[in-house]
């Protein structure tokens, strides 16, 4: 493919141009596609590639990477399953290479130590590999984001959150090799004793120090069964306390996956308390039980338990009712139901599903995902979700405790001091104007709830982060920022990778690469 790429975009270093001859390229070379590679799921940014590359292979890569590095101008962005939304996995005029062409270039199961893994592909979805691991070995992944149609590669550049961060750690936590291309195109394995450096900066690195074409992912048994339980509080400080001391429980007699949220004290269908019952549940929300002196808004507590079919129903149950009745939530707003563990991973599937019926799904999602520390989230509650989100946000609001002693300090992704800390997430589902707000409000709302954080001297870290200024990004990493440039003119000097980060500019300079 490299013959190919060459013709494309050299001839005229500074000024190749998107209509230059591209006569018999081949088809992983898709330039009538590249309109699909200029968009994401954010829907608020639009940059148009120089082409969309379709690599096979991990040389692909590779090569697509070296062409780049011999120009003076063009970057490299690796695009999952286009689910950014700030325009992260785009390339102004550049190079955007479809990870998806990928997905089934490896997967293999290796037992290690006794530890069972499974190598898959960078542009393998998540959903994909739950499946095949599952229905194949009975095993599956530790860790998980909410919404599994994912890239491995796209969350393990980022970090990979969801409610069993708490006790496994982020799904950066639970890789243990990566085969990564660099900025100068050179194709590495790398693990904690080799090439760790690449391997530590690559784990939550914003794809600015290399792509990730494989990934080593650890695995454990996979359940048949899940309880599922939420409870409903209406004051917050009930709410974080009894979040707080189900992270802290050993995995034996505690819980497998714990999240929440808050939704408005009232019944809007978008925002309300019709959005607490779980299908297939059957159970309605009755208001009555809501306290009198109850607020604006309410908090919902949800935590599984896993569980086989050759476990005792008499067991779980005990193990459950142990658990819920230490929790001081509103009596009578407790919803529960027992599902297969394969229908509670891939749960958001129902929500997508309506989202795209509704025309939701292909709005604009000027979402915003922050890390908030125990010690600010009570006044956070009070300044963000009380009075500026007192109304929804025509989706989800999640709020819930992870534990920093499970994130590994070697890797990339800064997160806020505090052992205890917050993720809360903002993901608006909204109907693009006129039926719903202009954009431009919601992304407005964003920033002044970022700038009240700054105020008020709360101590927080964006997650998916996006700045438009390096000032910004040197802020965003504080200690670890010469850390971060170090690595960066290691392993991609010229600045080609993830140019939709904003974090560097590309060096107007090229490799002699043979």
């Amino acid at each position: 493919m490299i013959a190919y790429i060459e013709h494309f975009v050299h001839g005229n270093d500074t000024e190749s141009k998107p209509d230059d001859d591209v006569s018999g390229l081949p088809a992983n070379f898709d330039l009538g596609a590249t309109g699909v590679a200029s968009k994401d799921f954010g829907g608020m940014k639009s940059l148009k590639p120089l082409a969309l590359i379709m690599p096979t292979t991990t040389v692909d890569v590779s090569q697509a990477v070296k062409s780049a590095a011999r120009t003076s101008h063009l970057t490299v962005a690796a695009r999952g399953n286009g689910h950014s939304i700030n325009g992260q996995a785009m390339a102004d005029k550049g190079l955007v290479l479809g990870m998806r062409a990928m997905e089934d270039h490896y997967f293999e199961l290796l037992w290690l130590d006794g530890t069972p893994y499974v190598d898959v592909s960078g542009g393998a979805l998540w959903e994909d590999v739950l499946k095949r691991c599952v229905l194949q070995f009975g095993l599956s992944p530790r860790s998980w984001t909410d919404y599994l149609s994912l890239t491995v590669g796209g969350t393990l550049s980022n970090a990979g959150v969801s409610g069993q961060a708490f006790r496994y750690g982020p799904q950066t936590s639970n890789v243990s090799e990566l085969e990564v291309v660099n900025g100068k195109g050179d194709i590495l394995v790398c693990n904690e004793t080799q090439n760790s450096e690449l391997f530590f900066a690559t784990l939550g690195g914003l794809g600015q120090f290399g792509i990730i074409t494989r990934a080593r992912v650890m695995l454990q048994q996979a359940p048949d069964m899940v309880r599922w339980i939420r409870v409903v509080y209406s004051e917050f400080e009930d709410y974080i306390k009894d979040a707080e001391w189900l992270v802290t429980l050993g995995e034996e007699d505690g819980s497998d996956y714990v999240e929440g949220f808050v939704f408005v004290n009232s019944d809007d269908p978008c925002n309300g308390w019709s959005t607490v019952p779980m299908d297939p549940s059957n159970q309605r929300f009755d208001p009555v039980h809501v306290p009198s002196t109850s607020g604006p808004v309410l908090y919902c507590l949800e935590f599984v338990r896993h569980y086989r079919h050759t476990d005792h129903p008499s067991h779980v149950d005990m193990v459950v009712d142990r658990l819920v009745g230490e929790l001081g939530f509103v009596e009578g707003l407790k919803f529960e139901v027992d599902v297969t563990y394969m229908e509670f991973l891939l749960r958001v599937n129902r929500a997508e599903e309506e989202a795209r019926s509704n025309g939701t799904w292909d709005a604009p999602h000027p979402w915003l995902n922050m890390f908030v520390s125990k010690s600010c989230i009570v006044d956070f509650d009070r300044e963000v979700f009380k009075k500026i989100l007192k109304q929804g946000v025509g989706g989800p609001i999640l709020v819930y405790p992870l534990l920093r002693n499970k994130w590994d300090s070697r890797h990339s992704v800064v997160v806020p001091d505090s052992n205890i800390f917050y993720i809360v997430a903002l993901l608006r589902f909204i109907p693009p104007p006129p039926k719903g707000p202009p954009t431009e409000l919601l992304v407005a709302q964003n920033h002044a709830i970022i700038q009240l954080c700054y105020n008020k001297g709360f101590d927080f870290k964006l997650y998916l982060p996006h700045y438009q200024s390096q000032e910004k990004w040197m802020r965003h990493y504080g200690d670890k920022w010469s850390r971060f440039v170090e690595r960066k003119a290691i392993f991609d000097p010229l600045a080609i990778l993830a140019p939709g980060q904003r974090i560097f500019s590309r060096i107007s300079q090229s490799l002699s690469i043979t």
